[in-house]
């Protein structure tokens, strides 16, 4: 009875250390994946249109004191490649419409 009750104890405290242990090495994870984000706060920047987060998976270009991701930059570019077809259909629909208003007399 007695080797019985000395088992138990000893697979409980066996137990017991290997949780300890793993919760050990659980906090040791916690503290380096901290710290590292830490060290890396610096290279991250949130883009100012879209809020992102901008680092290695999606690099972000600085404007000025502004932060923009790439995404972003894509969008700017494709809308400032067609400004020149904005502006004409702007002027298209100006001289359309003084036309009707010299035909209209108005």
């Amino acid at each position: 009875m007695d080797d019985d009750n000395e088992s138990r104890e000893k697979s409980s405290d066996e137990k017991d250390s290997g949780m300890k242990d793993k919760l050990v090495t659980s906090l040791l994870e916690g503290k380096r994946m901290e710290a590292y984000a830490e060290h890396r706060t610096g290279d991250m920047h949130h883009c100012h249109l879209c809020e992102r987060i901008t680092y290695k998976r999606v690099p972000g270009k600085n404007i000025g004191e502004k932060w923009f991701c790439i995404d972003c930059l894509k969008k700017m570019k494709e809308i400032l490649d067609t400004m020149d077809q904005w502006e004409e259909e702007l002027a298209m629909e100006s001289k359309m419409k003084e036309q009707l208003d010299d035909n209209l007399g108005i």
